[in-house]
C-alpha cells in the first residue's frame, strides 16, 4: 500500500486501486486495473487530481464523483448506492467517511449519517490473485426501524469499455452468451427466482469493442450470493461508468432495527486483457482457498440417464461392475431412492429409504460399490417438497408461501421455508440420519423449481434472504459433521452456479444437458467463473436425453475432458469394443487429471466460428492439452490454421496429435503433413502463425498435446 494525503495506492497479483480520499461523502475508485508500479506522494496525488471533472454549464456546481457509495447528497445523478428509509424519512442520507485503517492491499473505512442515524462500513481487498473483493455493512444507529430497498457495491469502468458481454439461458441451456453496445444508460440484469436461475449470467463482462478471450481490456463483476440478486452497468452522460452489483431485496425483506446489521454478499471484480486472463484470476483465488478440494476429483458414474427412476437392485450392481470395469472412482445413485419415490410427483420430503424398493435398506448396493473399490453418493433435493408427501400433509405451514395461499407448482413441487426453524431441524436431523447409516461420501444437492411468493408464514416477510443464508448454514453443518463429505450444487441443472455456493459445496453440475454440441458452449462461458475442477462434465448415452442428437463416443469423451469427468449412461450392456474405447478415455483423464484441473484454462479466437479451440496450460508453461472441434461444416476446405494461446514465447514445443483424428472422410483426404512428422515450434510461433486445422467433419474432434523440448 502507498498513500498520500488524499489518495490511497492498493496493489497485489498484477492487480492496481487507486483511491482518491479527497472527494465528498465516500472515497472514489478513480482506477483499477494493470499494476501501475511503485508510485511516490506526489504521483498518486496527481492521478487523483487528473481524474476530476470539470463544472459544465447545464450541471452542479461540484461535479459529482463515482464514489464507493454513490450518493444522491453529494450530487450523483445516477443509481445510488443505498436506497431505503423510515416510513419515508431518512431516504436520501448522506454518508460521511469517518475512519479509514489500511494494509498493503485492503482498507477498512468507516462512514456515518448521524442525522440519518445510520452507519456504514466498506472492506475492500486486493487479493493474491489481483481480483478486487468489496463488501458494505449497514448498520441502524436510529431509535427506530429502517427499511433496505438496496444496496449495492460500486466498481469503476474505464472510458474504453463501450461494449457488454453477459450470458442468458433456459433450462437445458444455460451460458448462452450476448453482447450489447454500452451506450448512455443503465444495462441491468435481474434475478428473482430465490436462485440465480438458467437464465442468470455469472459475470457482467465490459470492455473495449470487440474483446475476445485473447484480445481487448475487459473488466467484470460478480456477486458471490446464491439467492435474488442485481448486476448492472451504467453509463451517465457525463461520461462516467461503472458496474454494480448487490442482493435483490424483496419490500420489507430487510428491517434494522436499532443496532441491527446488514452485510451484502461479496462482490468480486476482475480484469485481464481478454477474457482467459480475467478468467485466471476468478481460478487461481479459488484454488488457494484452504477449503478447495486438494484430492484427485474422482471419476463420477451418476445412475439418472442410466436407469432414472428404475432402482432394480440386480440392475444397478451391474452398472456398479461396469463402471468399476472402467475406471470409475465414485458411484452416484439419483433420483428414486426414498420413500413414495416412483415418479417425479410425490415423494419429496420423504427422506426415508423405501422399503418397497430397498427391502434391506441400501446397504447391498453400498457394500457392492465399496467392495469394487468406488465411493457411494447420493442425490437429494432437501428444499423442496412434493404436495403429495407426508411432509407437506403435516406441515403446510412449512412452505414458502405468501398470503395464506401457497404458489403456482412448478415440477409438482413447493418449496420448503429454510428459515423456519422446525423445516431447518427436521432436514438435518434425516440427513444426518443418512449419513450416519450408510458411508456416503457423496451429496448431489438438486433444487429443481424457482421460487415465487417465497414469504415466511412466520413473518409473514418475503424470505429469500433467510432462506439462502439458512442453506448455506445447513450444508456447513452436514459437512462439519462429516468430515471428508462433499456435495454437488445442482439446480436443474445449472440454475444456482455462484461464489456464494461453492463456498459451501465441492462442485457445481453444470448442465442437465449434457449433448457435447450445447455443453462446448455452456463450459466455455461457465468456465469463466469457475475451474475445470469444480464444473460437472460426463459422457452420456450415444444419442442425448435432452436434445435427440447422436454423437460418437469421441465427441462426447472429448468435450468432457474440461471439467469434472464422470459418466451418465448405462453402460452395463457395452460391447468389450465399446468398453475398451470407454476405459481408454478414462484412463486418459485420470493421466492428464493434474493438467486439467491445476492448469489454466484458455480459449483461442479463431475467425471461423464453426471451428473451437480450447486447452489447459500447465502453470509452468511446459505442457499443455487443447481439443479442437469441428461443429459444423466450414466455408474453408480445408480449414484454416489454428493458433495456441498461453504457452511461452520463447520456449520451443513439441507439437503432435494425442490420437488420430476422427475425420469421418470417405475418400479424397490425404494425411495432415505436420501430424505424420516430428513438429517442434516455439511458443511465439504457435500463437502467432500456427498449424494448419485438421480437417474434421462435423462435430468430430481432435486432441493436441504439447510439451516443451
Amino acid at each position: 500500500m502507498q498513500r498520500s494525503a488524499s489518495a490511497i495506492h492498493l496493489r497485489n497479483g498484477g492487480t492496481s486501486v487507486l483511491l482518491d480520499l479527497d472527494t465528498a461523502g465516500t472515497p472514489a475508485v478513480v482506477y483499477w486495473g494493470e499494476d501501475l508500479g511503485e508510485l511516490d506522494s506526489d504521483e498518486m496525488t496527481a492521478v487523483a487530481t487528473a481524474s476530476i471533472p470539470q463544472r459544465v454549464s447545464g450541471g452542479l456546481d461540484i461535479p459529482a464523483r463515482l464514489t464507493v457509495l454513490p450518493q444522491e447528497a453529494f450530487g450523483w445523478q445516477g443509481t445510488p448506492g443505498l436506497t431505503g428509509s423510515r416510513e419515508g424519512r431518512s431516504f436520501s442520507p448522506a454518508i460521511t467517511a469517518v475512519q479509514l485503517d489500511h494494509t498493503a492491499t485492503g482498507l477498512h473505512l468507516e462512514a456515518a449519517d448521524e442525522e440519518a442515524g445510520l452507519a456504514l462500513r466498506l472492506d475492500l481487498e486486493v487479493d493474491a490473485a489481483g481480483l478486487l473483493r468489496q463488501t458494505l455493512t449497514l448498520t441502524n444507529t436510529g431509535d427506530d426501524v429502517y427499511e433496505l430497498g438496496d444496496l449495492c457495491v460500486t466498481f469503476p469502468l474505464p472510458s474504453t469499455a463501450t461494449e457488454i458481454l453477459d450470458t442468458t439461458g433456459r433450462h437445458l441451456r444455460e451460458r448462452t452468451p450476448q453482447r450489447h453496445a454500452f451506450t448512455t444508460g443503465r444495462h441491468q440484469r435481474e434475478s428473482r427466482k430465490g436462485r440465480p436461475g438458467a437464465d442468470a449470467t455469472l459475470l457482467l463482462t465490459a470492455g473495449t469493442p470487440g474483446f475476445g478471450f485473447e484480445r481487448g481490456l475487459v473488466h467484470a463483476v460478480h456477486l458471490a450470493w446464491s439467492g435474488n440478486h442485481r448486476l448492472a452497468a451504467e453509463r451517465l452522460v457525463t461520461g462516467a461508468s461503472g458496474l454494480q452489483a448487490g442482493e435483490l431485496l424483496g419490500h420489507g425483506e430487510i428491517r434494522l432495527a436499532p443496532g441491527e446489521s446488514y452485510t451484502t454478499p461479496a462482490a468480486i471484480g476482475s480484469w485481464g486483457h481478454g477474457l482467459n486472463e480475467l478468467s485466471a484470476r476468478f481460478h487461481r483465488s479459488l484454488r488457494a482457498r484452504e477449503s478447495h478440494p486438494s484430492s484427485d476429483r474422482p471419476v463420477t458414474l451418476n445412475t439418472w440417464e442410466a436407469v432414472y427412476f428404475d432402482h432394480d437392485l440386480g440392475r444397478l450392481t451391474a452398472l456398479a461392475d461396469a463402471a468399476a470395469g472402467v475406471g470409475v472412482e465414485r458411484f452416484v445413485l439419483d433420483d428414486g431412492w426414498f420413500r413414495g419415490r416412483r415418479d417425479d410427483t410425490a415423494g419429496l420430503g420423504d427422506w426415508y429409504v423405501d422399503a418397497d424398493v430397498w427391502p434391506h435398506g441400501l446397504t447391498p448396493l453400498v457394500d457392492h460399490v465399496a467392495s469394487l473399490g468406488m465411493q457411494f453418493g447420493l442425490w437429494v433435493e432437501p428444499e423442496m417438497v412434493n404436495p403429495d408427501s407426508d411432509l407437506a400433509r403435516a406441515h403446510p405451514d412449512w412452505i414458502l408461501q405468501a398470503g395464506g395461499r401457497l404458489p403456482v407448482e412448478g415440477r409438482q413441487q413447493q418449496v420448503l421455508d429454510l428459515s423456519n426453524p422446525g423445516a431447518y431441524a427436521y432436514l438435518l436431523e434425516r440427513l444426518n440420519a443418512l449419513l450416519d447409516e450408510y458411508p456416503i461420501g457423496y451429496l448431489k444437492w438438486d433444487h429443481n423449481r424457482e421460487l415465487t411468493d417465497a414469504g415466511s408464514t412466520v413473518t409473514g416477510r418475503p424470505a429469500v434472504h433467510e432462506s439462502t443464508t439458512a442453506l448455506y448454514r445447513l450444508l456447513d453443518e452436514l459437512r462439519a459433521g462429516h468430515p471428508g463429505l462433499e456435495i454437488e450444487s445442482c439446480a436443474s441443472g445449472g440454475a444456482r452456479v455462484d461464489l456464494g455456493i461453492l463456498d459451501h459445496t465441492d462442485r457445481i453440475w453444470t448442465s442437465d444437458c449434457i449433448d457435447p454440441l450445447e455443453r462446448l458452449e455452456n463450459q466455455r462461458y461457465t468456465g469463466l467463473l469457475v475451474p475445470y475442477e469444480l464444473m460437472g462434465a460426463h459422457i452420456g448415452g450415444p444419442r442425448s436425453h435432452a436434445t435427440g442428437r447422436r454423437h460418437d463416443l469421441a465427441f462426447r469423451a472429448g468435450v468432457a475432458l474440461f471439467g469434472h469427468f464422470g459418466i451418465e449412461w448405462d453402460i452395463s450392456g457395452l460391447d468389450a469394443a465399446e468398453a475398451d474405447e470407454l476405459a481408454a478415455w478414462v484412463a486418459f483423464h485420470k493421466t492428464n487429471r493434474p493438467l486439467f484441473h491445476t492448469g489454466t484454462a484458455v480459449s483461442v479466437d479463431l475467425p471461423d466460428d464453426s471451428m473451437d479451440l480450447r486447452g489447459v496450460v500447465a502453470a509452468d508453461r511446459s505442457r499443455a492439452l487443447f481439443v479442437f472441434a469441428q461443429t459444423r461444416a466450414s466455408a474453408s476446405y480445408p480449414a484454416g490454421p489454428i493458433t495456441f494461446a498461453g504457452l511461452d514465447d520463447e520456449t520451443r514445443y513439441s507439437v503432435r496429435l494425442s490420437a488420430s483424428p476422427d475425420t469421418g472422410a470417405t475418400s479424397g483426404q490425404s494425411p495432415l503433413l505436420w501430424t505424420q512428422l516430428p513438429l517442434v515450434l516455439t511458443g511465439r510461433a504457435l500463437r502467432t502463425v500456427g498449424v494448419q486445422a485438421p480437417v474434421l467433419v462435423p462435430e468430430r474432434l481432435a486432441v493436441i498435446d504439447i510439451t516443451a523440448v
